[in-house]
């Protein structure tokens, strides 16, 4: 909201200092986002002089010494002046010593080729009051010696720009905010005053309006409408003029501008027809019918709906309800009786249909956020004698009203030392007191030593004690709250698993070289076919998207990575190694879920030359990585099946890489190299390795703790095995059959380790088979194994081996 200062000083002595004001404006609650000066700023000791005489300097033929009267307080000066534009006898702006121009220039005592000045007499340019710099500002109707400038230059005005948080609806207006300042300046508030206003003896109800009806009493409780007869359209005074345009408003004639002026100056939002305009001089306030359309005052035609409220009269519709006015009903300039719409609309209503039509008015703001419904009789009068004032005309005698004001009282118990305790501090009973009189809020003390304390209808924002002790605080001074020492009782309590699950592997992932990345979390649709099915696409779209390029929850975190790697890769900037942690969405047991996903990718292109051989990411690194990510939240890789990536996979190359996806367990990963057609459609060079974890919130667990295990201190003892196994066969499931053989199979000591060292196809082999081998790593605890206990357990696990699964053994 804009709010002038020259309006608020209609209503309240306020202090020079513009910055002070602000600064009580934001401790009042209201955000100060802009300061604008028009004019003049406030200059301090910038006064009005007279040339009493002049003489030439002595050593300069352009310069002039100056005798300078600056009134009874400040008497007379010299100045050095180089203007030719002026006489004795001008009166003009001096700057004296001390005094801050436009522009940071601080006016100090110097001396001009030997002669001393004491101030400065100034141009318009110089003080800002216009763009003229060739001489100096000649000041009409010579005012008074020694008066400040900025009580001559009074058209200049501060424009302030609020946050007007939306429980405060009363301070969306001049007079609510100088309510404010007068509470905190402790200063009296001047209401404007109704004057008693001229009456027409004409009988209205066969004239100009017969009657008002409401039809939608709960979309319009209240409808007050005024008579105004033998006005004259024109422009309307200076004064009002120049308070309008200081917020931004643009007049139109003196009865709108009226209205205009008496809604940011209460709050009240109000509207004048030409009752000319008023079929059958009848006002019905009632639903639209279903596609009816109206031409509002902005030129725009637009159809409403049956759910929308309009002003009517029986032919119809002459406004939207406390949105817009009708083209069809405006005052023009030759308009002469006038009806003045003051009303009360339903707050949920006016935003509904705002929204609903896109169409946001200074008097939708207001209405949507609560008019006082109360505050209707006295900003009727006040436009109307307004009107009668700038327009002419007089008043009908007999108001035309419908409905009645809500019923309002609300009143508050409250107990002084309850606000202290809340407080924190002491305060006395009569500050207490103070600050909500100083608020009009009315205070009465019952038998029982508590405080009633009434509230005003236009502070719907207010109804709990606690609400109270806010208004308290805020006319104390929140500055003034003293600091004290705060206690508080720890609590040894871990963040949530998430929490610690995401540092976790952002920890690890930065330790391995990645850099973190954050991408959005919606995407487009045409990347969806690589990395989910069509169900999938279907539950993660969005009925209205923002754009095209985000239409869908994300499913995977790889992508958004890919459009980082591909940034960098075009910027050269040789970062390579990308990691994300973040919220993607699937489907689990056929049910739309949130998962927590971390991802990462590496580009074997764009790595910066080195001295040194880097080491080449494959599958096996990549493969590690997720095995850690997925130890950090509990689960451990190794005890589940990792199924290659089929061939018709568009995100993933076929026989390099692979996919594990366990329902039952509540998570899913992906592991390997990119697809590089697909890497080469996105246009980003090289091979990209990628891993890919993602888990159900509730699924996550604290990795068990390594616990300290004596290690062996004697030797081990290792055996080879090579073993025939399908050519689709994982090598992951050959390990974990043989290990789990080998568990079972030795007594007396420990199976240390099982891995493959060899895979082989070709000669010897029988086509569609490969030949996997495996070696196991055999120790004791407590002794050197002899050979004969080796060979027995080996040779058990070899026809267990027979026995037991479909594996054949190599001679």
């Amino acid at each position: 909201m804009k709010l002038s200062l020259n309006w608020l000083k209609r209503y309240i002595d306020l202090p020079e200092g513009v910055q002070e004001i602000a600064d009580s404006l934001t401790l009042l609650g209201f955000e100060v986002d802009d300061i604008e000066t028009t004019g003049i700023p406030q200059l301090d000791n910038v006064v009005v002089g007279e040339v009493l005489d002049r003489e030439q300097h002595p050593d300069a033929d352009r310069l002039g010494v100056c005798r300078v009267a600056l009134g009874d307080e400040h008497g007379e000066t010299t100045i050095v002046c180089g203007a030719s534009n002026y006489k004795v006898g001008d009166r003009v702006p001096v700057a004296m010593i001390g005094a801050e121009l436009p522009g940071g220039f601080k006016i100090k005592k110097s001396k001009l080729r030997g002669v001393e000045s004491n101030g400065m007499m100034c141009s318009g340019k110089e003080i800002g009051a216009g763009e003229d710099a060739a001489g100096l500002l000649i000041l009409k109707n010579s005012p008074e010696l020694g008066t400040p400038i900025n009580k001559v230059l009074t058209d200049s005005d501060t424009v302030f720009t609020l946050e007007v948080t939306p429980n405060r609806p009363d301070c969306l207006n001049h007079v609510g905010i100088a309510r404010e300042l007068a509470a905190w300046y402790k200063r009296e508030l001047r209401y404007p005053s109704i004057d008693t206003l001229p009456i027409s003896d004409e009988v209205v109800e066969n004239d100009v309006l017969k009657s008002v009806e409401i039809e939608c009493e709960e979309e319009c409780p209240r409808y007050l409408a005024t008579i105004i007869k033998g006005v004259k359209v024109g422009p309307s005074p200076a004064w009002m003029q120049e308070l309008l345009a200081s917020i931004g408003l643009r007049p139109i004639n003196n009865i709108v501008d009226v209205t205009n002026y008496v809604m940011h100056e209460y709050g009240n939002p109000m509207h004048a027809f030409d009752a000319r305009d008023i079929a059958d001089g009848k006002i019905v306030v009632r639903k639209a019918t279903d596609s009816e359309e109206i031409a509002t005052l902005d030129d725009e035609k637009r159809t409403l709906s049956e759910e929308m409220v309009v002003i009517a009269d029986s032919h119809k519709a002459l406004a939207i309800a406390g949105v817009m006015g009708g083209a069809n009903s405006e005052v023009k300039d030759d308009t002469v009786n006038v009806i003045l719409e003051v009303a009360y609309f339903n707050p949920a209503k006016i935003r509904w249909m705002s929204k609903q039509l896109a169409l946001s008015t200074d008097s939708s703001y207001r209405f949507e956020r609560g008019v006082d419904p109360r505050s209707l009789e006295f900003a009727a009068k006040r436009a109307a004698e307004l009107i009668v004032e700038t327009a002419g005309g007089s008043i009908c005698q007999k108001k035309i009203e419908a409905g009645a004001a809500p019923v309002w009282q609300n009143e508050i118990t409250l107990d002084t030392d309850w606000i202290r305790a809340k407080a924190g501090f002491e305060i006395s009973d009569e500050e207490i007191k103070n600050a909500l009189q100083s608020l009009e809020l009315s205070v009465s003390v019952q038998n029982d030593g508590a405080w009633l304390v009434a509230i005003p209808s236009y502070r719907g924002d207010l109804g709990r004690p606690i609400d109270l002790l806010e208004e308290v605080l805020r006319i104390y001074g929140t500055h003034r709250i003293p600091s004290g020492q705060v206690f508080a009782t720890a609590v040894a309590k871990n963040d949530h698993p998430i929490t610690e699950y995401i540092r976790a592997t952002r920890g690890y992932l930065v330790g391995q070289d990645f850099s973190e990345t954050v991408t959005y979390t919606l995407r487009p649709e045409s990347e969806f076919a690589a990395w989910t099915d069509e169900k999938v696409m279907s539950d993660l779209s969005l009925k209205n998207p923002i754009s095209e390029d985000q239409t869908l929850l994300r499913s995977n975190l790889v992508p958004g990575l890919l459009e980082v790697l591909k940034l960098n890769q075009s910027r050269k900037t040789g970062a390579t190694r990308f990691f994300e942690t973040g919220r993607t969405f699937g489907e689990s047991r056929g049910k739309p879920v949130e998962m927590v996903s971390v991802a990462f990718v590496v580009c074997s292109e764009g790595t910066e030359k080195s001295w040194r051989d880097v080491i080449a990411e494959d599958y096996f690194s990549a493969k590690r990585r997720v095995e850690e990510l997925a130890k950090m939240a509990g689960m451990d890789l190794g005890k589940f099946r990792v199924n290659p990536a089929s061939g018709d996979n568009k995100a993933w190359q076929a026989g390099h890489a692979a996919v594990v996806d366990e329902p039952k367990a509540g998570f899913a990963a992906q592991i390997g190299l990119l697809n590089l057609s697909y890497t080469k459609e996105l246009d980003i060079d090289g091979e990209v390795f990628a891993g890919s974890f993602s888990i159900l919130s509730e699924r996550i667990r604290e990795p068990k703790r390594v616990k300290f295990k004596p290690f062996s201190l004697f030797p081990a003892t290792a055996k080879d095995l090579a073993i025939v196994v399908d050519k689709g066969e994982a090598a992951s499931e050959v390990v974990r059959a043989v290990g789990k053989i080998a568990s079972k199979a030795t007594k007396g000591f420990d199976v240390e380790n099982v891995f493959v060292f060899d895979v082989y196809e070709g000669s010897g082999v029988p086509e569609g088979k490969k030949s996997v081998a495996v070696s196991m790593v055999f120790r004791s605890a407590d002794r050197t194994l002899k050979d004969k206990e080796v060979n027995k357990a080996f040779e058990q696990i070899q026809s267990q081996i027979r026995e037991k699964t479909n594996y054949d053994l190599r001679d």
